[in-house]
């Protein structure tokens, strides 16, 4: 039975048809807009992410011309937006994930933030929904229902008000053991726990759609990261796999017991089928790929595609070290009043040299998580799967495989979450029996081995820490930080 799977992204939505041997039929992108309205404002227009959904199945239904069997949908994660719950009208922009103004409400709850963490699983950040949901109700407005935009998206495309298990442990208002909305987060925040989703599993129908035609269910549904480990078989505890998009996010597998982190990584599930639950560790770089981004808007770099281009011509960064932090720091840092840095720069520092500290810096804060992960599981990952766009540039794969001093295996497609969610759909409806089925096996497209010995990855790594730690508190205390 085809799938029609659409990963509504940051920067893009998908969509693809997914046949029953796994095959991709038909894809179709269309991509949709970050607004930057202040120092740490990050905004999106809500009708352009619908409208992206929308463009997206029809053309990539149109190009495949079969019939789907069923619709799933991967989401954004800690994206929020107050919506009309009658209407399904929206009632303010979608502030992104990358939106800091929530500084200001995890500054006043600060105290509770070990309760939080021992709750949900997740450190207090303006990174996860319930700071962005309080802190709308606050300067914006208070009727209407404030979710994460999945939610909205699936109540135009159903009528339901649901979210699945996934996505709602990145809210910080999940009770972790039990799986359902916790009374006592939701107070801390001031949000009442009516006024959220209902909470559902990510392999299940939970309505039906004739938005792309005819009439078929909706039954994969999951945060883009936690579809993504799925895709790439990361079923046992240990297995990992880090997705180089927008940001870079490192998850791994910790199995059917919810584990809180020691090492500043998030705790959350990674899918929820029937009643089986299944946990992870997360780990974040916010900047990636919109650092490279960024290198092209400052004139570095005239295309993204450039970076290997570029970066090669210096044998490395000439001592020039960069802290990828434009968005502040997640995991396992937490400063999301911290700013990017460069250090160690010199007059002899040329383009090609600030290109690599640029990658650099990216592998490194991937490598530090790979380090918190071992530290909590108990044992140091064997490799690392990636996936995202950025697995493109061999420049960077092969910085983090020396980094890691371990291997990397790029996944063959870049539409894991298209296919994580394709996967999950095709168990919601029956048409696969079990996860394996519904997975299957891939082969990877490139693996890349270190080439550095252990010592010169250890100085490196230590180097690049020293200098965030020097660093990361610089802007703290900014009386911009939480301005409306």
């Amino acid at each position: 039975m085809n799938i029609l799977a659409i990963d509504q992204g940051t920067s893009a939505t998908k969509a693809l048809v997914v046949s029953e041997e796994r095959r991709v039929l038909a894809e179709a992108d269309v991509p949709v807009h970050t607004k930057v309205v202040g120092p740490d404002a990050v905004e999106q227009d809500p009708e352009q992410l619908w409208d992206s959904v929308l463009t997206a199945a029809r053309r990539a239904l149109e190009q495949a011309a079969v019939p789907v069997g069923a619709v799933g949908l991967a989401n954004q994660g800690e994206t929020v937006l107050i919506w009309e719950p009658s209407s399904g009208q929206p009632l303010s922009a979608a502030i992104s994930w990358q939106d800091r103004r929530a500084q200001v409400v995890c500054a006043r709850v600060a105290a509770a933030a070990p309760r939080l963490q021992s709750l949900t699983g997740l450190p207090l950040d303006p990174y996860f929904a319930a700071p962005k949901i309080a802190w709308l109700r606050e300067h914006v407005r208070r009727d209407g229902v404030c979710t994460t935009t999945d939610a909205w998206l699936l109540f135009r495309l159903t009528g339901r008000n649901v979210t699945d298990a996934a996505t709602a442990s990145r809210t910080l208002l999940l009770d972790l053991d039990s799986v359902t909305w916790s009374t006592e987060a939701c107070a801390i925040f001031s949000i009442d726990p009516a006024s959220l989703p209902a909470v559902v599993g990510c392999a299940e129908p939970i309505g039906e759609t004739a938005a792309f035609g005819a009439r078929v269910p909706v039954a994969g549904l999951a945060v883009d990261q936690q579809a993504a480990l799925f895709a790439q078989n990361c079923l046992a505890a240990g297995e990992a796999k880090c997705t180089y998009g927008t940001g870079a996010f490192l998850l791994a597998t910790v199995g059917a017991r919810p584990q809180r982190s020691t090492s500043g990584l998030a705790a959350c599930v990674a899918w929820r089928l029937g009643r089986d639950v299944t946990y992870c560790l997360d780990g974040q770089v916010y900047t990636a790929g919109a650092a490279v981004r960024w290198l092209q808007h400052i004139g570095l770099l005239d295309d993204p595609t450039d970076l290997d281009a570029v970066g090669s011509q210096a044998a490395d960064a000439g001592g020039a070290v960069f802290v990828p932090a434009l968005a502040g720091l997640a995991a396992p840092f937490w400063r999301p009043a911290a700013r990017g840095a460069f250090a160690g720069l010199s007059l002899a520092t040329d383009r090609s040299q600030i290109i690599r500290a640029v990658v650099d810096g990216i592998a490194a804060q991937v490598a530090w998580l790979a380090r918190a992960v071992a530290t909590d599981v108990g044992s140091p990952l064997t490799r690392l799967r990636a996936d995202g766009g950025l697995t493109r540039s061999g420049l960077l794969m092969q910085t983090q495989a020396d980094l890691l001093q371990a291997p990397v295996d790029v996944y063959p497609s870049p539409n894991a979450t298209a296919l994580g969610i394709a996967a999950l759909a095709r168990l919601g409806i029956g048409a696969a029996r079990t996860v394996t089925e519904a997975v299957g096996t891939w082969a990877p497209a490139a693996t890349y081995e270190p080439r550095v010995s252990a010592d010169e990855a250890e100085l490196r790594l230590r180097e690049w820490r020293r200098v965030v730690e020097q660093t990361m508190d610089l802007s703290l205390g900014s009386k911009r930080a939480g301005a409306p």
